[in-house]
């Protein structure tokens, strides 16, 4: 009975713990650390601007519409290519291993991107892929195919959270990277958090941010990427 106890009093604290939004809010601090949002001027042209995938959803229902989890990584991409950074706009073809119903990312990216007024001949996507490393390789192929020169730079767009991993993990596969950070979860001010006491009531929002970042975290060593 008292082992039963102690596990249910050791459980309650974990949930009251990584409930808080101050802890949350911290994790998502240090994951984003030390990025910041850049202006489009403050990066030079590259051989491609890479968006991966990680966007897209399939709601409830019986009609196959798409929709947006987050559409960052997608507009920057845009912005990049409007703002002359390349001539060359790469998406991932990212594949959800749970839920097959949904096409690779990229090809829903070039649909949306040729509506938006981006020439057919300037988009590229990769073959399915399902990490960040299959990502890289992929895009590596890419270049090498599009791209006849030795140094191959390009202007890498993840989420803030993802992109120390991201750019490691691109830099390892042999190329310039230029991180081109977007989609921030954090306001950069802990003071923010610890004026506003809501943050210090457990709630199920900050339990699920905490879970995420946890999540990256892990990532992070299974990829060796600690700084």
């Amino acid at each position: 009975m008292r082992k039963k106890l102690k596990f249910i009093y050791s459980a309650l604290i974990f949930l009251f713990v990584f409930s808080n939004g101050v802890l949350s809010d911290s994790l998502w601090r240090l994951l984003e650390h030390p990025w910041k949002r850049l202006n489009y001027s403050a990066l030079s042209p590259a051989d491609g601007i890479v968006v991966l995938s990680g966007g897209r959803h399939l709601p409830p229902g019986n009609n196959a519409i798409i929709e947006w989890g987050d559409p960052d990584r997608f507009l920057a991409g845009i912005e990049l290519y409007r703002a002359k950074k390349s001539k060359k706009l790469m998406f991932t073809g990212g594949v959800n291993l749970f839920n097959t119903n949904l096409p690779p990312e990229g090809n829903i990216y070039i649909e949306e991107a040729i509506l938006m007024g981006i020439p057919r001949e300037d988009l590229f996507t990769t073959y399915p892929v399902y990490n960040t490393a299959e990502e890289a390789e992929a895009i590596k192929r890419l270049l090498f195919k599009e791209i006849n020169s030795s140094q191959k730079e390009i202007i890498l767009v993840t989420s803030a959270f993802h992109m120390k991993r991201a750019k490691k993990v691109f830099e390892r596969a042999g190329m310039k990277v230029l991180p081109y950070p977007v989609d921030f979860k954090s306001n950069g001010n802990i003071l923010s958090s610890l004026r506003n006491p809501l943050k210090l009531i457990p709630t199920a929002s900050s339990l699920n941010k905490s879970s995420q970042a946890i999540r990256e975290l892990i990532g992070r060593i299974i990829y060796k990427v600690w700084r």
